[in-house]
């Protein structure tokens, strides 16, 4: 099997980190932009797209700057990838812009990052950041 590599994107986003958290950490906030619809039950969080339904377990949090998503198998034990979304706050400016850390195999990391810039610019739209 082909590994994937690790990729980062930074987008700036017009919001307060607090409101921003909300959107990133619970399954309410990730249904919105993120998947069609997300459930959780204790620390699984299952995104659902279309037809299409992945599991990942919430590996860490800290409250209003950053969650990683570690995906899981179908026997719910963890994989190498993982998804991380991180706030991060300009100490000078206090602009804040949103971290990703992704994975993706090496010739799909253009797709990969396309896919997020949309996701993301969801976001933006639901958050009035645009």
């Amino acid at each position: 099997m082909d590994q994937k590599v690790r990729y980062e994107i930074e987008f700036p986003i017009n919001s307060s980190p607090q409101l921003l958290y909300q959107y990133i950490s619970t399954p309410s906030g990730l249904s919105e932009w993120f998947a069609d619809n997300v459930n959780s039950r204790g620390e699984f969080f299952t995104f659902i797209w279309n037809d299409s339904e992945e599991k990942a377990r919430l590996a860490s949090k800290k409250t209003g700057e950053k969650v990683k998503f570690k995906w899981v198998d179908e026997n719910s034990k963890d994989t190498e990838y993982f998804f991380e979304l991180h706030i991060l706050v300009d100490e000078l400016t206090k602009d804040v812009s949103l971290m990703v850390v992704d994975f993706a195999l090496k010739d799909e990391v253009d797709e990969a990052t396309l896919l997020w810039e949309n996701q993301i610019s969801d976001l933006k739209h639901l958050i009035g950041s645009v």
